[in-house]
Order: C-alpha cells, then structure tokens, then sequence
C-alpha cells in the first residue's frame, strides 16, 4: 500500500467514523488534512488571514454536509474542490470590494506560518524567484515541500489531472526554479 493510499485510507477512516457518531474524529481529520487544504487555499492567492477563513469555513460546511459524502474515499477530493472554490470566492468578493489601484503588483509569496521566517539573503532569493514561477508551478512547490511525501492522488483529484502527470510538472517546475536561480549572481555568489 503506498504513502497516498494510506493517507486517503487514514482520512476515509476518520471521516466514517466522525459521520457515524464518533465526533472526536474531526479533531484527527483536521490535523491531518488543514496543511494541504492551506497552502492550497494560499495557492489560489489569498492572504494569510483568508486562507485561514477559507479553510475553516470549509471544515464548517464538511460537517454540516457530511452525510451527503457518499464515499468517504472522496473526502480528500471534496475537501480539495470545497477549497479551491471558497477561495476563488473569496478572491472574486475581495477583487469587487477593492479599487484596482490597492493590489499588489505581486501576489506575497511569503510562507505559511509555520515555515521558517526568511532571514538570509539565500532565502529571500530563493522565494523571489519562486514567486516568478507559474501559479500552478508555485502551487505545486509549496504543496510538495510541507514535509512528508505530496499525496497525489488528492492533487490529481482536487487539480482534475492524471496522477501522472504531477511528477513530470513537478520536475518541469524545479527545473525552471533551477535554471532561474543558477542564473541569478546573487544565488551563486552564495
């Protein structure tokens, strides 16, 4: 059984389990899934504060919704799509109620909150150059580098692409960054 069969097995567990009248299996559920729901709500461009609010919101909605997840083994997928729509709705809201003139001309690519802060200058490098890269690129970066092995399946799902192409994009990406950065005399000089 691989890494990603275990986790969507662990997370279809927990969600059977919290849907048949065991409550306490949320609180497991969430602490295995909110870093990935998080850095997917950040990839969709919101800020810190919203991707919180996102993401709570869509805990909220799972548990007033959950007996209508018919197959518990979709609730990485369900989870995944919830996200990326409540941020887009949440992005759209935030672009209607601002004047045009108060975005950033880039989106922050500063980490999550439990990513170390950025100190040394290899850092700041690094992450300005990270920032240069596709949405999709970024995203996928920030996902696969959380720690622990990227669970593809749930990207496949939630990004609606084969499993096999994550591992070809990935490369593509960190060949991009690559060359990026060995390029850049401030990266090399350090």
């Amino acid at each position: 059984m691989t890494e990603t069969t275990n986790l969507v097995t662990e997370a279809a567990t927990l969600f059977e389990e919290f849907r048949d009248g065991e409550r306490g299996q949320i609180d497991p559920l969430v602490r295995l899934l909110t870093p990935t729901l998080w850095h997917m709500a950040r990839a969709c461009g919101l800020q810190q504060r919203d991707a919180e609010d996102v993401v709570q919101t869509v805990w909220l909605s799972l548990v007033s919704k959950a007996d209508t997840v018919r197959d518990p083994r979709s609730i990485v997928a369900w989870l995944g799509t919830s996200v990326r729509r409540e941020s887009w709705r949440t992005a759209r809201e935030k672009r209607l109620a601002s004047p045009r003139e108060d975005f950033p001309e880039h989106p922050d690519p500063a980490p999550g909150p439990d990513e170390v802060v950025l100190t040394s200058e290899t850092q700041r490098t690094l992450w300005r150059h990270l920032a240069a890269l596709t949405p999709r690129c970024q995203a996928l970066l920030r996902i696969i580098s959380r720690g622990g092995p990227p669970d593809y399946a749930a990207l496949a799902d939630a990004w609606g692409m084969p499993v096999g192409s994550i591992g070809p994009t990935r490369g593509r990406c960190l060949s991009t960054l690559r060359k990026a950065l060995l390029a850049d005399p401030s990266w090399s000089a350090t």
